[in-house]
């Protein structure tokens, strides 16, 4: 009994190893350690050129990173459908082909955020059913040209069901019109630490659910009008603006009107005025706009406004002049409505003999036989 109890305390301690210590059996790739308790492998700066191909079955999720994988392919991630999240940062990347992701039939994060994507098939993030929900793609567009592969793989990858779409960090300049409208069911969009300079109408088209859009850190300095018309079509999604360079001078009215009667939740103690110099980190929020309507950095622009104001001037005394000779106009009739009314009845009688007198002429000339007499009269 003693040496069956000792198998019984032998089997529960290796079982127990086996669950909670990680996995160096023979399906671990070389390098890398697999956890059977959470499922997981991880390859850690391990100098790897490729995805290992002797993932174990039981992965759910891959984390591969600070590797040299230049290359994502359709054969990387082979017969691993059960996979769920995969980690690819910062492996310098330069390339996704057609359909890298396809066979990860149960995908729903992916993060390949800090590597140097230049050329972007248009299907690579294609994947049949559209599981993914969370794509990271933060610091990993190296120019503009893997921006405009994006919006292609973006439109034709079939991610419907993307709930999440990272795109922090790529230095973006702008972004191409409708980008985003293939992503109807899109719940939050992280656009922070971009260049980013202005929202153009369209930006944001197809754009229904979303609930979160991080514009922080970037070059906004105003917001024209179609920019606020477009941000407030999103509705009352929450919109994070902060840490931009914002010039407070009459250019910024329209934004501070907004930001007082928009329906959309924004960050507005975090937006501070960065210019002119008497303004500098004030806040936009409540700021009133006569003081941001005053707040004129430019003395060519000054000199214009007091131009203004001084033909303003001239017009306001040329108008009370003009209606002080009316009313001296309108007195001396009054004074000489007597004699004018005489004079008018006299023009009225003038008038009205004058009249009878052509009408009577003209009453001869029409009757023939009147015509006649007048000339039997003259024989």
């Amino acid at each position: 009994r003693y040496g069956y109890e000792m198998c019984v305390f032998v089997l529960r301690v290796f079982l127990a190893t086996l669950l909670c210590a990680p996995c160096w059996c023979l399906e671990c790739p070389d390098g890398c350690e697999c956890f059977v308790s959470t499922r997981t492998v991880t390859c850690i700066s391990t100098d790897l050129r490729a995805v290992p191909q002797s993932v174990p079955g039981y992965a759910r999720t891959v984390i591969i990173t600070g590797n040299r994988i230049h290359r994502i392919g359709p054969d990387s991630f082979a017969e691993l459908t059960n996979v769920t999240n995969v980690s690819l940062g910062n492996n310098r990347i330069t390339a996704l082909d057609s359909h890298s992701f396809s066979p990860l039939l149960s995908l729903h994060f992916l993060d390949l955020s800090g590597n140097r994507l230049t050329l972007i098939h248009p299907e690579a993030l294609s994947i049949p059913a559209s599981p993914l929900q969370d794509l990271n793609l933060s610091r990993s567009l190296y120019n503009a040209t893997s921006l405009t592969d994006l919006a292609t793989a973006l439109r034709w990858g079939g991610l419907r069901g993307l709930l999440r779409l990272d795109l922090s960090g790529n230095r973006l300049a702008l972004l191409p019109p409708g980008m985003f409208s293939h992503l109807p069911n899109l719940r939050q969009l992280f656009l922070a630490n971009n260049s980013l300079v202005a929202i153009y109408g369209g930006t944001f088209s197809g754009v229904s659910h979303l609930q979160m859009l991080d514009l922080t850190g970037n070059a906004f300095t105003a917001f024209r009008t179609d920019a606020l018309q477009e941000l407030e079509r999103l509705g009352s999604v929450q919109v994070l603006l902060g840490q931009n360079p914002y010039a407070c001078s009459c250019e910024i009215r329209n934004f501070v009107v907004w930001l007082n009667e928009s329906r959309a939740q924004v960050d507005v103690d975090a937006l501070r005025c960065a210019s002119p110099k008497e303004l500098s980190n004030s806040r936009l929020w409540g700021i009133s706009t006569l003081a941001v309507g005053c707040a004129v950095p430019v003395q060519a622009q000054a000199e214009a406004g007091a131009g203004d104001l001084t033909l303003q001037t001239s017009y306001v005394f040329l108008g009370l002049v003009l209606g002080f000779v009316g009313m001296v106009f309108l007195f001396v009739l009054y004074l000489n409505r007597h004699g004018m009314k005489k004079w008018i009845i006299e023009m009225r009688d003038a008038c009205r003999d004058v009249m009878e007198g052509y009408h009577y002429r003209f009453e001869i000339d029409s009757d023939p036989r009147l015509g006649r007499i007048s000339v039997q009269n003259g024989g």
